[in-house]
C-alpha cells in the first residue's frame, strides 16, 4: 500500500465530511487508506460519518488523548508505505497527493514534506513555512510584531518571512496541518512528542527529521485549504501554551534560554491576554453576517465574480484544482463558502482566528 492518511478528529463533524469528500477525490490512482481518529468528540460525527464513509476505518476515543498521541495511534495501525498527516478543516485538490508522491520519491534527501496553506479566503497561511523557534521569536510572535513586520527576517523569522512563498524549498518546520512522511522515518524518529499538549509537536518532529540526517521541504503548489480557526481560536491561553511548548522544545534539545528572552516572552503573554481582555468587552464576533439568499452559486468558473459573495461547488462539474487556479488569478474580495456535492453542510470560515460557518441545508 502506498499511502496512509490519518486524520484526528475533535468536533469537526462537517469540516471533516468535505475534508473526506477532497481527500478521496485526490487519491484516485494511489492505492491507500484513509484512517480517522477521533479523540472522543461529542458532536454527531460518530453518528453521522462513518455511514457516508464505509471505506474509511474510524477509530474512537473514549477520552480526549490530545493531537500527538492520537496521530501516534494512527500510525500504529496504517499499512501506507508513505503516511498523510492531516487536519480534518482541510481540503485537498485533486493533483495534491500525487504531487507529493513524487516529489518525495525523486528527492532521496526529502524526510517531510508539506504545502502551501491558504486560510477560508483564500490568504496564504504564513504558518506554511516556518523557521526553528527561539524564545525572541517567540516574542516576535505573540506580542503581534510579526505582523507588522512580515518580511523582515529576524522579526519575521519564525515564518521565514523573508523567503518567497512562491518556490519549492528546504525549511526549518512544517505545519501540522500537512505532514507528507514516509512512515517508516515517522516511526523511526518516535512520532509525534506526546508531551505536548498544544503546538510545538510539528516542530519537534520537524526537528526530529533533520538530526536524523533528511530535510523538510515545502511546495507551494497545488497548495491547500486550511480553516485555521476550528483547529485553534487565538487566545490568552494559547499563547501560554504556545510558551510552554518553546521552552519544552529547547529543554529537551540542551538549547539555553536567557532570562531576558524569558521576560519578553512573559511580556508578549501579557499584551495577548490584555488584547482578548479587551476584545472579550466588544460586540461578538459572527462568522457570516449574509443570509444564504445574499450568496452566488458558483455553478461555472466563468460565472465567478470577486465582489461577490460566493457558494462554490467543487465537483459540479469543475475540479478544486480548476478553482484554485481562478482564485489565484482573482482572489474573493468578499466572503467564500464551499460545498461538496455529496454533503449536508455549506463550510467555510472568514477569520483564521475564529471559528468557521457551517450551514446545514
Amino acid at each position: 500500500m502506498q499511502l496512509s492518511v490519518i486524520i484526528v478528529n475533535y468536533n469537526v463533524c462537517y469540516f471533516l465530511e468535505s475534508c473526506l469528500y477532497s481527500v478521496q477525490a485526490a487519491m484516485k490512482g494511489v492505492e491507500g487508506e484513509i484512517i480517522v481518529v477521533d479523540n472522543a468528540s461529542s458532536d454527531n460525527s460518530h453518528a453521522y460519518l462513518p455511514a457516508r464513509f464505509p471505506q474509511v476505518r474510524f477509530f474512537w476515543n473514549e477520552h480526549n488523548l490530545g493531537f500527538s498521541k492520537a496521530n501516534n495511534m494512527g500510525a500504529g495501525v496504517a499499512n501506507g508505505e508513505y503516511l498523510l498527516i492531516l487536519n480534518p478543516d482541510t481540503i485537498l485538490p485533486e493533483s495534491c497527493i500525487q504531487t507529493a508522491l513524487d516529489f518525495i520519491r525523486s528527492h532521496p534527501d526529502a524526510g517531510a514534506l508539506g504545502m502551501r496553506m491558504y486560510d477560508g479566503r483564500f490568504c496564504y497561511l504564513p504558518e506554511s513555512k516556518r523557521g526553528l523557534p527561539t524564545l525572541t521569536t517567540a516574542f516576535f510572535k505573540l506580542s503581534g510584531l510579526i505582523h507588522l513586520f512580515p518580511r523582515n527576517k529576524l522579526i519575521a523569522h519564525y515564518y521565514l518571512g523573508d523567503l518567497s512563498p512562491e518556490k519549492v524549498q528546504e525549511v526549518d518546520v512544517l505545519a501540522g496541518a500537512f505532514i507528507f512522511i514516509s512512515r517508516k522515518l515517522y516511526l523511526d524518529v518516535g512520532g509525534f512528542d506526546e508531551r505536548y499538549f498544544m503546538y510545538g509537536e510539528d516542530i519537534d518532529l520537524s526537528y526530529s527529521i533533520t538530526l536524523a540526517g533528511h530535510k523538510n521541504y515545502y511546495l507551494p503548489n497545488p497548495g491547500i485549504l486550511h480553516f485555521k480557526g476550528e483547529s485553534t481560536v487565538r487566545t490568552a491561553e494559547n499563547a501560554r501554551h504556545f510558551y510552554e511548548a518553546m521552552q519544552l522544545f529547547r529543554h529537551k534539545y540542551g538549547k539555553k534560554t536567557s532570562w531576558v528572552s524569558r521576560l519578553l516572552v512573559k511580556l508578549a503573554i501579557g499584551i495577548r491576554t490584555v488584547r482578548e481582555k479587551i476584545r472579550g468587552t466588544g460586540p461578538v464576533k459572527k462568522a457570516i453576517s449574509k443570509p444564504l439568499a445574499a450568496f452566488s452559486l458558483c455553478r461555472k468558473l466563468s460565472d465567478y465574480d470577486p465582489n461577490t459573495p460566493t457558494i462554490f461547488l467543487p465537483g459540479q462539474p469543475y475540479t478544486l484544482e480548476e478553482l484554485f487556479l481562478e482564485l489565484k488569478r482573482s482572489p474573493p474580495k468578499t466572503t467564500i463558502r464551499f460545498k461538496w456535492p455529496e454533503a449536508t453542510a455549506i463550510i467555510g470560515s472568514d477569520d483564521p482566528d475564529e471559528r468557521g460557518e457551517i450551514i446545514l441545508e
